[in-house]
Protein backbone atom coordinates (compact mmCIF):
# COMPACT_ATOMS: atom_id res chain seq x y z
CA UNK A 1 0.00 0.00 0.00
CA UNK A 2 2.60 2.51 0.78
CA UNK A 3 4.44 1.73 -2.60
CA UNK A 4 1.31 2.61 -4.61
CA UNK A 5 0.79 5.85 -2.08
CA UNK A 6 4.58 6.88 -3.20
CA UNK A 7 3.94 5.71 -6.78
CA UNK A 8 0.53 8.12 -6.74
CA UNK A 9 2.34 11.61 -4.91
CA UNK A 10 5.31 11.23 -7.42
CA UNK A 11 2.71 11.29 -10.29
CA UNK A 12 0.96 14.06 -8.68
CA UNK A 13 4.24 16.30 -8.01
CA UNK A 14 5.59 15.50 -11.64
CA UNK A 15 2.16 16.54 -13.36
CA UNK A 16 1.55 19.94 -11.05
CA UNK A 17 5.75 20.49 -12.47
CA UNK A 18 4.51 20.00 -15.81
CA UNK A 19 1.66 22.61 -15.50
CA UNK A 20 3.71 25.06 -13.54
CA UNK A 21 6.35 25.24 -16.58
CA UNK A 22 5.86 28.57 -18.42
CA UNK A 23 5.78 27.65 -22.31
CA UNK A 24 8.09 27.70 -24.80
CA UNK A 25 8.19 30.10 -27.04
CA UNK A 26 8.02 28.37 -30.91
CA UNK A 27 11.54 29.85 -32.84
CA UNK A 28 10.25 31.70 -35.76
CA UNK A 29 11.81 30.74 -39.40
CA UNK A 30 12.43 34.97 -39.85
CA UNK A 31 15.98 36.41 -39.74
CA UNK A 32 16.75 39.76 -38.36
CA UNK A 33 17.68 42.61 -41.33
CA UNK A 34 21.56 41.78 -40.07
CA UNK A 35 21.47 38.45 -40.17
CA UNK A 36 20.04 38.54 -43.53
CA UNK A 37 23.65 40.12 -44.55
CA UNK A 38 25.36 37.53 -42.48
CA UNK A 39 25.71 39.71 -39.36
CA UNK A 40 25.43 38.16 -35.57
CA UNK A 41 24.36 41.06 -33.81
CA UNK A 42 23.26 40.72 -29.90
CA UNK A 43 21.74 43.52 -27.72
CA UNK A 44 24.75 44.37 -24.95
CA UNK A 45 22.15 46.70 -22.83
CA UNK A 46 18.90 44.53 -23.22
CA UNK A 47 17.36 46.20 -25.76
CA UNK A 48 13.97 44.31 -26.83
CA UNK A 49 13.79 43.01 -30.03
CA UNK A 50 11.31 45.83 -31.83
CA UNK A 51 13.94 48.33 -30.48
CA UNK A 52 16.85 46.12 -32.14
CA UNK A 53 15.49 46.07 -35.34
CA UNK A 54 14.54 50.04 -35.73
CA UNK A 55 17.74 50.44 -35.35
CA UNK A 56 18.73 47.64 -37.48
CA UNK A 57 17.07 49.25 -40.08
CA UNK A 58 18.64 52.38 -39.18
CA UNK A 59 22.16 51.19 -39.44
CA UNK A 60 21.32 50.02 -42.75
CA UNK A 61 19.91 52.52 -44.32
CA UNK A 62 23.17 54.34 -42.72
CA UNK A 63 25.52 51.85 -44.55
CA UNK A 64 23.82 51.63 -47.77
CA UNK A 65 24.55 55.79 -47.75
CA UNK A 66 28.05 55.78 -46.53
CA UNK A 67 29.12 52.72 -49.12
CA UNK A 68 26.56 53.23 -52.10
CA UNK A 69 26.76 49.37 -51.58
CA UNK A 70 23.06 47.54 -50.90
CA UNK A 71 23.68 43.92 -50.81
CA UNK A 72 19.95 43.45 -51.64
CA UNK A 73 20.56 44.56 -55.03
CA UNK A 74 23.81 43.29 -55.51
CA UNK A 75 22.30 39.43 -55.36
CA UNK A 76 20.51 40.90 -58.10
CA UNK A 77 23.12 42.02 -59.86
CA UNK A 78 24.82 38.58 -59.41
CA UNK A 79 21.85 36.60 -60.66
CA UNK A 80 22.04 38.60 -63.77
CA UNK A 81 25.49 38.52 -64.15
CA UNK A 82 25.08 34.59 -63.89
CA UNK A 83 22.73 34.35 -66.55
CA UNK A 84 24.59 36.58 -69.29
CA UNK A 85 27.50 34.57 -68.67
CA UNK A 86 26.21 31.22 -68.82
CA UNK A 87 24.42 32.75 -72.05
CA UNK A 88 27.64 33.95 -73.17
CA UNK A 89 28.92 30.31 -72.42
CA UNK A 90 26.39 28.51 -74.51
CA UNK A 91 26.89 30.48 -77.28
CA UNK A 92 31.10 29.87 -77.46
CA UNK A 93 29.58 26.39 -77.39
CA UNK A 94 27.74 26.51 -79.87
CA UNK A 95 30.16 29.00 -82.21
CA UNK A 96 32.14 27.71 -84.61
CA UNK A 97 29.57 24.67 -85.78
CA UNK A 98 30.74 23.41 -89.28
CA UNK A 99 34.29 24.02 -88.81
CA UNK A 100 35.15 20.94 -89.76
CA UNK A 101 32.96 20.71 -92.59
CA UNK A 102 34.75 24.04 -94.00
CA UNK A 103 38.03 23.05 -93.07
CA UNK A 104 37.16 19.68 -95.14
CA UNK A 105 36.30 21.33 -97.98
CA UNK A 106 39.19 23.83 -98.03
CA UNK A 107 41.59 20.97 -97.39
CA UNK A 108 40.31 19.00 -100.59
CA UNK A 109 40.77 21.73 -103.02
CA UNK A 110 43.75 22.32 -101.44
CA UNK A 111 44.95 18.63 -101.65
CA UNK A 112 43.21 18.31 -105.13
CA UNK A 113 45.53 20.97 -106.92
CA UNK A 114 48.52 19.75 -104.41
CA UNK A 115 47.94 16.12 -105.82
CA UNK A 116 47.09 16.91 -109.91
CA UNK A 117 50.41 19.34 -109.75
CA UNK A 118 52.44 16.70 -107.81
CA UNK A 119 51.57 13.18 -108.78
CA UNK A 120 48.95 13.20 -111.53
CA UNK A 121 46.56 12.16 -108.43
CA UNK A 122 43.35 14.84 -107.72
CA UNK A 123 41.11 12.56 -106.09
CA UNK A 124 43.98 11.22 -103.78
CA UNK A 125 45.16 14.76 -102.80
CA UNK A 126 41.31 15.60 -102.21
CA UNK A 127 40.99 12.93 -99.95
CA UNK A 128 44.48 13.60 -97.74
CA UNK A 129 43.26 17.56 -97.99
CA UNK A 130 40.09 17.03 -96.52
CA UNK A 131 40.93 14.75 -93.73
CA UNK A 132 43.95 17.12 -92.66
CA UNK A 133 41.56 20.02 -93.20
CA UNK A 134 38.94 18.50 -91.40
CA UNK A 135 41.11 17.70 -88.31
CA UNK A 136 42.48 21.35 -88.14
CA UNK A 137 39.05 22.71 -88.55
CA UNK A 138 38.16 20.47 -85.37
CA UNK A 139 41.18 22.12 -83.77
CA UNK A 140 40.90 25.58 -84.38
CA UNK A 141 37.04 25.48 -83.02
CA UNK A 142 38.07 23.75 -80.09
CA UNK A 143 40.56 26.10 -79.35
CA UNK A 144 38.75 29.03 -79.88
CA UNK A 145 36.02 27.83 -77.68
CA UNK A 146 38.53 27.30 -74.81
CA UNK A 147 40.18 30.36 -75.16
CA UNK A 148 36.26 32.44 -75.16
CA UNK A 149 35.22 29.98 -72.35
CA UNK A 150 38.49 30.87 -70.17
CA UNK A 151 38.43 34.43 -70.93
CA UNK A 152 34.33 34.00 -69.75
CA UNK A 153 34.80 32.74 -66.30
CA UNK A 154 38.26 35.28 -65.52
CA UNK A 155 35.92 37.93 -66.02
CA UNK A 156 33.28 35.74 -63.84
CA UNK A 157 35.64 35.83 -61.12
CA UNK A 158 36.74 39.29 -60.75
CA UNK A 159 33.26 40.04 -60.60
CA UNK A 160 32.36 37.81 -58.24
CA UNK A 161 35.31 39.14 -56.25
CA UNK A 162 34.97 43.03 -56.52
CA UNK A 163 31.25 41.93 -55.17
CA UNK A 164 32.78 40.48 -52.13
CA UNK A 165 34.56 43.02 -51.42
CA UNK A 166 31.67 45.88 -51.68
CA UNK A 167 29.51 43.64 -49.13
CA UNK A 168 32.50 43.07 -47.04
CA UNK A 169 32.63 47.39 -46.90
CA UNK A 170 29.45 47.55 -46.25
CA UNK A 171 28.96 44.56 -43.45
CA UNK A 172 31.48 46.71 -41.68
CA UNK A 173 29.57 50.06 -42.29
CA UNK A 174 26.21 48.25 -40.84
CA UNK A 175 28.28 46.81 -37.87
CA UNK A 176 30.45 50.09 -37.07
CA UNK A 177 26.59 51.78 -36.71
CA UNK A 178 25.24 49.15 -34.38
CA UNK A 179 28.45 48.95 -32.23
CA UNK A 180 27.60 52.91 -32.06
CA UNK A 181 24.45 51.73 -30.64
CA UNK A 182 25.59 49.38 -27.84
CA UNK A 183 25.23 45.97 -29.78
CA UNK A 184 27.81 43.61 -30.47
CA UNK A 185 28.52 42.89 -33.73
CA UNK A 186 30.13 39.46 -35.55
CA UNK A 187 30.76 39.32 -38.44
Amino acid sequence: MRLIASSLSLCLLASMAVAQTPPVAEPTDQKTLAATVGLYVFPAKGQPSETQSQEEAECYGWAVDNTKVDPFDLAKKAEQQQRSSDAAKDQVAHAGEGAGARGAVAGAATGALIGEIASNDAGGGAAWGAAAGLIGGRRARRRAQQQATQQIEAQDRQTRQATAEEIEGFKKAFGVCLEAKEYLVKL
